[in-house]
């Protein structure tokens, strides 16, 4: 037999390495990480969504996206739960239900990364929500696909929350944030609150013109995560050093003592919030990716340090 040559031998050995490599679950990376998630594919999911039409909380179009996301999720491997309730609204009685993806970890600290899956309700006009309440979906279920085989140090909850609009046209009083506050007596009336180390909020995150501001409140340490994170690799532009304040589906976490961060793009009067025009045509794959890889990002430096309470 002719003796292999030195180059075949190294060729080979490489190639083995890199099948090795291949198998291996991949671990965060807190220093790149800024071209691994896939805006396209979170797109994709997001017309899925889109599809359903309008899907306020406790329709028959919400229950469908539900089934369809949990379906989506099982198959990354995440334990998928519901956390089914029913909400006094100024409708009336309405069943809603959150749902968790959980990615453990070798460690008992949970970090959650949540948004909300429904619209708002219009009597006048066909509001289907692509940015506003189906841009944070698609990012979490396409963040569920990227944390799928990866190791990592804390435990990752994927929550996205029903009941974050409000049934009345007007945002008042405890007439919103139904899912998150329901999780926030759950997880106190469970023992589990002290477990959550971080809470991070996505919303409208979709926009093509992505513009996010430091939110006034959140949590200061973790808005400087999430900024750091993002100037690091590369997204300043996206995510510039001015400040603005948002009631969200975090603030009953603030509240309830949990260290969180809102992600969000608003602007009341960009011309299409909470109008018809809330369409795809005015959503993007580009801007799903770069919010995308800031979470990637944040969650890479608070599974390397995370800041504690």
């Amino acid at each position: 037999m002719p003796k292999p040559e030195r180059r075949t031998i190294w060729m080979s050995l490489a190639a083995f390495c890199l099948l090795i490599s291949a198998a291996a679950p991949q671990r965060l990376n807190a220093q790149g990480g800024a071209d691994s998630f896939n805006g396209e594919r979170a797109f994709a999911d997001l017309k899925h969504i889109v599809d359903y039409g309008p899907r306020p909380a406790g329709s028959p179009a919400l229950a469908e996206e539900r089934r369809w996301i949990e379906a989506q999720l099982k198959e990354t491997g995440a334990q998928v739960e519901e956390d089914a309730f029913t909400a006094s609204t100024p409708a009336g009685d309405l069943p809603m239900t959150n749902i968790l993806a959980k990615f453990p970890g070798t460690q008992s600290k949970i970090v959650m990364v949540t948004g909300h899956y429904d619209t708002k309700r219009f009597s006048d006009f066909r509001f289907v929500g692509a940015n506003d309440g189906g841009s944070s979906a698609a990012l979490l279920l396409e963040l569920a696909r990227e944390l799928k085989g990866r190791k990592h140090a804390l435990t990752y909850w994927l929550v996205f929350f029903d009941g974050e609009e409000a049934v009345r046209t007007e945002w008042e009083g405890d007439d919103n944030t139904y899912g998150s506050r329901h999780m926030v007596e759950k997880l106190t009336s469970d023992g589990m609150l002290g477990r959550i180390d971080a809470m991070i909020l996505v919303d409208m995150i979709g926009d093509s013109h992505l513009l996010v501001k430091r939110d006034t409140n959140s949590t200061q340490w973790l808005v400087d995560a999430v900024f750091n994170a993002a100037h690091r690799i590369g997204y300043k532009n996206y995510f510039p050093d001015e400040a603005a304040g948002v009631v969200d589906d975090h603030i009953p976490f603030v509240n309830a003592g949990v260290p969180s961060v809102d992600i969000i793009c608003f602007d009341p009067n960009d011309g299409y919030w909470h109008t018809a025009k809330d369409t795809l045509s005015h959503c993007s794959p580009e801007s799903l990716t770069i919010t995308g890889n800031v979470v990637l990002a944040t969650l890479a430096d608070l599974d390397i340090a995370p800041h504690g309470r």
